[in-house]
C-alpha cells in the first residue's frame, strides 16, 4: 500500500548529530504504514546546540513525539514536563511524546533489552546478572532490569576516572529500587568468575568487539562461561562478536543487540500510538540492515 500524506498526517521527529545512517526511520514508517496510521517519521540531524528549539517545535508543529540520540539523550531531560520513572533514574531519554503539549520523556533502550530475553527464552526476573560496563546503555538495562524484578545486579567496569561517579549512580539506582546493585573492578578476575557463577545471566554492554576490533572481548578467561547461562551482547555490528563465539562454544545461549534495537523502538511506536508495533513487518528490516 503506499502512503499517502494527507491534511491530517501527524510527525515524529529523530533529534541526533549524526544521523544519516540510522535505519529507525524505515522500521518506524514501515510500522505506521501496515497499521494505517496517519503519521510520518523523519530523521534530523541536529546536536544540543538548537536542541531547545526542536523540543520546542514538537509543541508547536504538534507532532506525536520524537527519537533522540546522541548526544541529546541527556540534554533533553531538563526541557521536559515530565519524566518516566526509568527516565529519571537513568538521567537520559530518548524518545518524547506528545499530549496536548505536555512533553513526557522515556528511556526504552531498557525495556527493549528486557523484551528481547523473553523473545529468547531467559527468565531472569528474581535472579541475578552480571554485566560488564557502566555507560548509557548499560545504565538503561540496569535500570529497568532493576525495576522489573531482577533482584541481584552485580556490574563490572574498568577503574577509570568515572569509577566513583559510576558507583554513586549506582547507589542511587538500588536505594530507589528492590535490587541489590554492586560495582567492581572488571580487573577482579576471581570476583568476576564467583559472580558469573552465580547468576543467570551474563552481558557485555561495552563496545569492545565493535569495528575494527572485532577481536578484542570484555573478559579474557572464558571458562567462567557454563552451559546454562544466557550471554547478551549490545552490540550487533558485527552480529556475531567474538564474545558471543565464545560462549556459544561452550554451549551457552547467546544473542547480539539486534533484539534490544527493534524492541526498544517497538516500545516507543507504541507509547506514541498506543499500538503494538507489527514485530513480523519490521524484524526483517533491522536483520538486513
Amino acid at each position: 500500500m503506499e502512503k499517502k500524506i494527507t491534511g491530517h498526517t501527524r510527525l515524529v521527529g529523530l533529534f541526533a548529530e549524526p544521523i544519516r545512517h540510522s535505519v529507525s526511520p524505515m522500521i518506524q514508517n514501515a510500522a505506521f504504514e501496515e497499521l494505517g496510521i496517519d503519521a510520518v517519521y523523519l530523521a534530523f540531524e541536529l546536536g544540543t546546540d538548537r536542541l531547545p528549539q526542536a523540543i520546542e517545535s514538537i509543541r508547536n508543529l504538534e507532532m506525536l513525539g520524537a527519537n533522540l540520540s546522541m548526544p541529546n539523550k541527556m540534554a533533553a531531560v531538563p526541557l521536559m514536563d515530565d519524566l518516566s520513572e526509568a527516565a529519571k533514574l537513568v538521567g537520559a531519554i530518548n524518545t518524547i511524546v506528545n499530549q496536548n503539549g505536555h512533553l513526557t520523556g522515556h528511556i526504552t533502550d531498557g525495556t527493549g533489552f528486557m523484551r528481547s530475553l523473553k523473545d529468547q527464552g531467559v527468565e531472569i526476573i528474581n535472579g541475578k546478572m552480571t554485566i560488564i560496563g557502566a555507560g548509557g546503555a548499560a545504565t538503561a538495562i540496569i535500570v529497568q532490569a532493576a525495576l522489573d524484578g531482577v533482584k541481584e545486579i552485580a556490574v563490572y567496569n574498568r577503574k577509570d576516572e568515572f569509577y566513583e561517579r559510576v558507583k554513586e549512580k549506582l547507589a542511587y539506582v538500588a536505594a530507589n529500587t528492590q535490587c541489590s546493585i554492586t560495582l567492581h573492578d572488571l580487573g577482579d578476575e576471581e570476583l568476576l568468575s564467583e559472580d558469573v557463577k552465580n547468576s543467570q545471566l551474563l552481558i557485555n554492554a561495552t563496545g569492545v568487539g565493535m569495528k575494527p576490533d572485532v577481536e578484542a572481548t570484555p573478559i579474557q578467561d572464558f571458562s567462567i562461561i557454563r552451559p546454562d547461562l544466557a550471554v547478551f551482547d549490545v552490540i550487533y555490528t558485527p552480529r556475531e562478536t567474538r564474545f558471543l563465539r565464545e560462549a556459544k562454544a561452550r554451549g551457552a545461549k547467546t544473542a547480539n543487540g539486534l533484539g534490544m534495537l527493534l524492541y526498544q523502538g517497538a516500545a516507543a511506536f507504541e507509547l506514541w500510538t498506543g499500538k503494538e508495533m507489527p514485530i513480523n513487518k519490521v524484524k526483517p528490516i533491522i536483520e538486513n540492515s
